[in-house]
């Protein structure tokens, strides 16, 4: 049985600002995993560059620290190469929604079977403080002292479009519905968005958790997640009031299930026996 006590890495030393959203979502990921059972030794996470990067050196199963924006690909060769494995990719909005966007389209739309969870503070915390995909027009820092001129990307809506087969929305200040939206995406079969308004408490002085609680709700019983145009125009809401919970989610052929040389037996598991290649190699020279 796997406790939060062998996921537990935290006597490190650890580098977040204290009270940052970041952990809010380790502590949910680790709840997460433990209710699900998933044995460490099964799992993998994937980090990309920024303060969320540091996440894999805090939860006690194996962790990979990919390049900036390049979060998705690594995440999807691991879950290629041994499909078996709970894969988790996680990085900030400037990692995944800027130098990552294009990985985030096509991993998506591919459906790959990996959970994707984007701590998303509106800002560059770790470059101290620089607009990022996804701050508001008009966003002043010492970077655009007269304000972003750029409208926010709506990571929520483009993951609809993009084809992701399970798309939601949690907030930091919600332990208990985060791990549940966690719960959900790693047990869901296909590419999972779990989408975090985590503010960042040292850099982002206008969308701090105080702005967010007076603004999000939760999506209710009544609301229908695999209507495609409803989840849409939830995914469009935003200002006085911000949804959350499962925006979409549907049932679609993995990318990984379209392989029938890995039906049977992951990749990983595969061998070949010796292979002469003086024949192949002196071809060459």
């Amino acid at each position: 049985m796997v406790s939060l006590a062998d996921l537990d890495r935290e006597k490190e030393v650890m580098t977040w600002c204290p009270g940052c959203g970041n952990f809010t979502i380790l502590s949910a990921l680790k709840k997460a995993l433990v209710s699900l059972k998933v044995e460490p030794h099964n799992a993998v996470v994937v980090a990309g560059i920024g303060c969320s990067g540091h996440l894999p050196n805090w939860i006690n199963i194996y962790g990979f620290g990919g390049l900036h924006g390049r979060t998705l690909p690594v995440a999807s060769a691991i879950k290629l190469s041994n499909h078996k494995l709970t894969v988790i990719a996680q990085g900030g909005d400037g990692d995944g929604y800027s130098i990552g966007i294009g990985h985030f389209i096509h991993t998506a739309r591919r459906n790959i079977d990996i959970t994707y969870i984007t701590h998303n503070n509106q800002i560059y915390g770790l470059t101290t403080g620089q607009t990022s995909p996804t701050s508001p027009r008009g966003t002043v820092t010492k970077f655009t002292p007269f304000g972003s001129l750029e409208d926010p990307l709506n990571p929520i809506a483009l993951a609809i479009t993009s084809g992701a087969t399970f798309v939601a929305r949690g907030f930091a200040g919600d332990l208990e519905q985060l791990t549940k939206l966690f719960q959900q995406a790693i047990s869901h079969n296909g590419f999972a968005l779990v989408d975090v308004l985590q503010p960042c408490v040292t850099f982002n002085r206008t969308n701090t958790f105080q702005w967010f609680r007076e603004r999000v709700y939760k999506l209710d019983d009544g609301y229908d997640p695999t209507d495609k145009v409803a989840a849409y125009r939830k995914a469009l809401e935003w200002g006085d009031r911000i949804p959350t919970g499962v925006f979409y989610r549907v049932k679609r052929r993995t990318y990984s299930e379209g392989l029938p040389q890995i039906s049977k037996t992951p990749l990983v598991k595969q061998r070949i026996g010796n292979v002469d290649i003086v024949k192949l190699v002196k071809q060459f020279m």
